[in-house]
């Protein structure tokens, strides 16, 4: 099979162009994990005819494979053409060329949104607090509300002792109900750096009225300082946003220049054949379950902005999404308009009939083929744990030795 090639330069002025390109690496993910273009997203050559629906909604987007040397590309691109994609194309040389040509390569998993994570923390000078410093509080007993911000299933696993479980993009939401008094200290844990630097980045973006930091470098700094986690904890952060929080949301998306739409115009958009449009529920999960909108996927939207690369493979698409509620979309949103993306939330609609079922979920890899985050689990070696937080601190100076992100911090 000979396929249509494209160079290295002809990636890159496409993502210069905000041209919609899926650059697609079709190695597993433990090989992708060792080093791929920035915006390269993993697909492994064996699993897409289970991704390709879900994750490249339109038929004929420009797709780009690429190996380095495994011979993957003619399989891939044969099963790709079997579900009837019809603009699949081949790296001229793999990742071999794209080295050769002098461009970076970005080691690790979510790369672009971990990056951007970084980039954040750098522009607005996120407030943070060392694992030393929050336990001495704990200690203390000091007037502070730990949230976690990943997974439930996550938190669940180890946890700050105390903490209480907000999943990213529901921390406006819930924010006044963990913390109502005004002079608590929030402080914002994930495993490592994003997701708490983008949690509490968002709490201070929507004026909420506590003290927040970060818990620098997350469950991993907390284990490199021999402090002890728990395990097993399943206490939830309930509904309830602070006083102006949601409407502070809405400020903040249109800030980030995120645009509103109605049914109307949601749907001239997915009418919009040669653009791709990705539509997500970024609710949790048993409300999404209990009723949802007509083909929009279930993405929780902390998960969402850690996770782009795996929800959104096209690099150049549209997002839509939606929350009866509004105020999960409108941080969402505005976190995704910062990384690139042309974003719009959807209003209402939650008023006519709604899809009744659970979220669909993709089937896991073979575990021999996945890459072991130095963050997940509880029998992670140090040596790995400061190997992926050196990784992370380098990754804003590797950004722009790049050049391609068009990331921007309001």
């Amino acid at each position: 099979m000979a396929l249509p090639t494209v160079t290295p330069a002809d990636i890159r002025r496409a993502l210069l162009l905000r041209e919609e390109i899926a650059l697609l690496d079709l190695r597993h993910e433990s090989a992708f994990a060792t080093g791929h273009p920035l915006f390269a997203a993993n697909m492994a050559f064996d699993r897409t005819a289970i991704e390709a629906e879900m994750r490249l909604p339109r038929k004929d987007v420009p797709i780009v494979l690429y190996d380095d040397g495994e011979g993957l590309v003619v399989a891939g691109a044969e099963q790709l053409e079997a579900h009837g994609y019809t603009n699949v194309r081949a790296l001229d040389g793999g990742l071999k060329a794209w080295r050769a040509a002098g461009y970076e390569v970005f080691e690790d998993v979510n790369s672009y949104s971990k990056a951007f994570g970084e980039l954040v923390e750098a522009r607005r000078h996120t407030p943070s607090l060392s694992a030393d410093e929050v336990a001495k509080l704990i200690a203390d007993k000091a007037n502070i509300a730990i949230l976690d911000v990943r997974r439930f299933d996550e938190y669940a696993t180890m946890n700050i002792p105390g903490s209480v479980s907000v999943p990213g993009a529901e921390l406006v939401l819930r924010a006044g109900s963990a913390a109502p008094d005004p002079d608590t200290t929030i402080i914002v844990n994930c495993a490592g750096r994003t997701r708490s630097i983008i949690g509490t980045q968002s709490l201070i973006n929507a004026g909420v009225p506590n003290r927040v930091r970060a818990l620098r470098n997350g469950t991993i700094g907390w284990t490199l300082a021999r402090h002890a986690l728990a395990h097993g904890a399943d206490r939830r952060g309930p509904i309830g946003p602070f006083e102006g929080g949601p409407a502070n949301a809405r400020d903040v998306a249109y800030r980030a220049g995120v645009r509103h739409i109605g049914v109307n115009e949601a749907s001239a958009l997915a009418a919009q054949a040669d653009r791709t449009l990705y539509r997500f529920d970024v609710r949790d999960a048993e409300e999404y379950a209990a009723g949802h909108l007509a083909g929009f996927r279930h993405y929780p939207g902390g998960q969402l902005v850690q996770e782009t690369d795996m929800a959104a493979p096209v690099r150049g698409a549209r997002i839509l999404l939606t929350d009866d509620r509004g105020v999960r979309a409108d941080m969402t949103s505005s976190w995704l308009a910062q990384m690139g993306w042309e974003v719009y939330v959807l209003e209402g609609g939650y008023d006519g009939p709604l899809e009744i079922s659970p979220p669909r979920v993709l089937p896991k890899p073979d575990p021999s083929h996945r890459y072991r985050r130095p963050y997940e689990g509880t029998d992670v070696a140090e040596r790995a744990m400061q190997a992926y937080l050196d990784w992370e601190y380098g990754l804003v100076e590797q950004l722009r030795r790049d050049g391609t992100h068009g990331f921007y911090v309001i």
